[in-house]
Parts: C-alpha cells; sequence; structure tokens
C-alpha cells in the first residue's frame, strides 16, 4: 500500500522540513497551509524537483468543515490516508496570563488544540488497516512558559493528554499515536511571538549550548511514523537539547 500522509501547518519551519523528509521516503505528502500559499507551493515545487509527489491544500484545521475537505481531496487523489501528522499551531506575543484575553486564549486553543481533535477524528474515520499520527507538541507543554506562552503551554499540555488518550483507544486497531516535544528550535514561530532571536538569547541555557534545526524534528516524526517504531505509541520523544 502506498504511504500516503497529511502534515498540517506544512509550509514552513517543523513542518516543511518534515514534507520534504517524508516525500524523499517514498511518502505522497499533502501540505496543508492555512494562509502562505506561496511558501507551500514552494515546499511542493522543491518535492517534485527531488522526484517525490505531493500537492499543496489550504484548509483552516481548526474548522470541521476545512478538515474535511482536506481529507476528502486528499484520499480523491492520493487514495487511502495512511499517516498523519498534526504540526499546525500558533502563538501571540509573549505576555503574563494575567494580561492575556480571552478571545487570545479561545484562538490558541482552537489552532492548536481542536485542530489535533478534528484531524485526528477525519483521519481514523477514513483510514483502512494500521496507521500513524504524530502530533508536535512541545516541551513547553513540560515547563508551562511562564510569562511568555502560558496558553500556548496549556494547549500543548491538552495535546500531550489527547496524544496518551488517543493511543490507548485506537491501538488494537494497529494504529499508533504518538508526540514529538521539540523545545527551542530555529523557526519564523519565535518571531510570532515578537521575538525572533529568542532561540539565540536562551541557547546558553540550554545543555547542548544550541538551539535545534527543523530537519532534527522531521527525523523524529519519520522515526516515529516508519515500521521502524512498529511497537511504539503513546510515547512522546523530547527535542530539546537536555532542557
Amino acid at each position: 500500500m502506498d504511504k500516503v500522509v497529511i502534515v498540517t501547518g506544512g509550509s514552513r519551519g517543523i513542518g516543511a522540513a518534515t514534507c520534504k523528509l517524508l516525500a524523499s521516503q517514498g511518502y505522497a505528502v499533502c501540505v496543508n497551509y492555512r494562509a502562505d500559499k506561496t511558501s507551500a507551493e514552494q515546499v511542493v515545487a522543491e518535492i517534485h524537483e527531488a522526484g517525490g509527489r505531493a500537492i499543496a491544500f489550504q484548509a483552516d484545521v481548526s474548522l470541521e468543515a476545512e478538515v474535511e475537505a482536506l481529507f476528502d481531496a486528499t484520499l480523491k487523489i492520493y487514495g487511502s490516508v495512511t499517516h498523519l501528522v498534526n504540526n499546525a499551531g500558533m502563538l501571540f506575543t509573549q505576555m503574563p496570563l494575567v494580561e492575556m484575553s480571552l478571545e487570545r486564549f479561545n484562538k490558541v486553543m482552537a489552532a492548536n488544540v481542536s485542530s489535533c481533535f478534528l484531524c485526528s477524528r477525519a483521519f481514523l474515520r477514513r483510514v483502512q488497516g494500521p496507521g500513524a499520527i504524530v502530533n508536535v507538541s512541545s516541551a513547553a507543554a513540560r515547563t508551562g512558559s511562564p510569562f511568555e506562552y502560558v496558553d500556548y503551554a496549556a494547549s500543548k499540555g491538552a495535546m500531550d493528554t489527547l496524544t496518551k488518550g488517543l493511543a490507548l483507544e485506537v491501538a488494537a486497531q494497529g494504529i499508533r499515536v504518538n508526540a514529538v516535544r521539540p523545545g527551542f528550535i530555529h523557526t519564523d514561530m519565535h518571531a510570532d511571538g515578537g521575538e525572533p532571536g529568542r532561540v539565540e538569547r536562551l541557547a546558553a541555557q540550554i545543555p547542548l549550548k544550541r538551539g535545534g534545526q527543523p530537519l532534527e524534528v522531521a527525523n523524529a516524526i519519520l522515526w516515529l511514523l516508519s515500521d521502524q517504531a512498529s511497537y511504539v505509541t503513546g510515547s512522546f520523544i523530547d527535542l530539546a537539547g537536555g532542557r
């Protein structure tokens, strides 16, 4: 059976690195994006240039109807979806919780948790036979990100719980569910939080004395999706340089 994967938030950072790596290993890849069409199409172009298979598909994966359209389109083009990477997410400008609005908190929960729920459910309703899901959580789920992103950290804590519970629900069906928890990775997301140089500022506090690269996270995702991890489910890989 062909390996077909949907990677949400696949247009940049960890998502883009994951799309390109999976394509190089024979997966047909659906590069999901919410707004950055240019970057998504660039990822697809790079995959095609390397001889791989990929499409780009726009969907806000916090919205049920758009998730359904994403999965239906991928199914129509490639056949049964066999793998899923729940990578889409967002954060806002650093601030302590006391200053956060409810609107912000709810937006983060929808983008990071509701999207994981909706995509996982859509996947399970369509998957034929064994399959695998990898959720991209964060080391923030362990640290809480005080004074910066408590809302983001809370959403990733929820994703961890969803990972564990879902893994137990579907294990008997031959579907594995795991998560990676990246730490300080060199991506554009830090600019979204108002501090593009955040990784450099904190590098000295990391035991390995550097930030991570998106490909280092993608390699862990590849392994968890693969048959090499056939006895691994409900598990977490921390990619945080020792933090």
